[in-house]
């Protein structure tokens, strides 16, 4: 593959990475190393957000593109099913209040009824005849 000419030019305009002053081991020198850190102190603290979308390039776009897919297909999914789920609820519980809602009136009714009987029976014919009669003829 030809060197073009831009190619040529930017190679020669780079400047050259200089290795810094490192001590037995490894490490940096003293001062170099003071630098670094102040360095380091002064830039802000990437947020969550950030790091994903700056992670988000290591992958190929495709893969990127069919996660978002996934996700938001996921999203639509559950809003769907919260929406299904409240109205089959509301449906569930209104039919039943009006399918069992006169037959627990009926019901109490009828217990009124009968509580307003024995009370009238009671009155009439005192206290004693109300028991006497729901034990049958002795």
């Amino acid at each position: 593959m030809p060197n073009t000419d831009s190619d040529v030019e930017y190679l020669q305009n780079t400047v050259h990475y200089e290795e810094p002053d490192r001590e037995r081991g490894g490490g940096k020198t003293g001062t170099s190393k003071k630098v670094a850190e102040e360095n380091y102190d002064d830039e802000p603290d990437e947020t969550i957000s950030e790091r994903i979308w700056g992670l988000a390039e290591m992958f190929p776009e495709p893969l990127r593109e069919f996660t978002c897919a996934l996700v938001c297909l996921t999203s639509h999914g559950i809003k769907a099913l919260y929406k299904f789920s409240c109205s089959a609820s509301w449906i569930f519980f209104t039919t039943s209040v009006v399918l069992f809602a006169p037959v627990i009136f009926e019901t109490e009714r009828a217990q009124m009824n009968e509580y307003h009987k024995q009370e009238q029976k009671q009155v009439l014919l005192g206290p004693g005849s109300a028991i006497g009669s729901a034990g049958g003829p002795a």
